[in-house]
């Protein structure tokens, strides 16, 4: 059942609390010392190369998006996590670019920019549900790249490498600007629903593409 938007009018210029840095740095910092236990194994240069420092800017635009989690559900706020997200969103690609363009890329690059993806779809999933613009069904978009990690921890085939695809970069895209879109306070109820679950469908189909592909091909060595 869907909620009604919890928007007050009269704390439009709502700030944040002062728990707001502190999550804010903590995620950022989660994020860092995940990236550095990976960087080693998966990282074959001598340094970093400007590729994974426009990631780490990405990651944190997307700690401040995080941080807005459990904050006064305002417009001003609302707004403030699509601006945060459209400057991780614009970013996007770049990272990519660079590291061809350097000749450093790496499987760590690629990891840590899906991450980064995956965890703003995950945040974004969660304000859209906050700020009363979904039902909690949404939430499924955040959680499905989780689930089928956790899914490839129980079944091997899962684990195989799916070669990056058109569609799958698309689809990314699109449920990102999807969830920008419903989180938007210009867009209501029910609007905002249904450009939420148009978003989650297309990840849905996404996801079941791959996971058939991984299916048939199980048994190849």
């Amino acid at each position: 059942m869907l909620c009604t938007p919890r928007y007050n009018p009269a704390s439009v210029e709502s700030t944040v609390t002062g728990l707001y840095p502190l999550k804010t740095a903590g995620v950022f910092g989660a994020i860092v010392l995940l990236a550095l236990t990976h960087l080693r194994p998966h990282h074959p240069f001598s340094r970093i190369g400007p590729a994974n420092y426009v990631t780490a800017v990405r990651a944190a635009f997307v700690s401040l998006v995080a941080g807005l989690v459990g904050e006064p559900s305002t417009p001003t706020l609302a707004a403030a996590a699509v601006a945060a997200s459209a400057l991780a969103v614009a970013l996007d690609g770049l990272d990519g670019w660079l590291a061809r363009r350097t000749h450093l890329a790496s499987a760590f690059g690629a990891r840590f920019d899906m991450e980064i993806d995956a965890l703003l779809i995950l945040m974004l999933s969660v304000l859209v549900r906050q700020h009363g613009k979904a039902g909690a069904w949404v939430l499924a978009s955040g959680l499905l790249r989780y689930g089928f990690v956790a899914a490839g921890g129980i079944w091997s085939w899962l684990r195989r490498p799916l070669a990056p695809t058109v569609r799958a970069r698309a689809v990314c895209v699109a449920q990102i600007l999807g969830l920008m879109l419903a989180l938007l306070p210009a867009i209501t109820l029910p609007a905002s629903a249904r450009i939420a679950a148009m978003s989650l469908a297309a990840l849905a189909y996404s996801f079941a593409v791959d996971i058939l592909w991984l299916w048939r091909h199980r048994s190849d060595q």
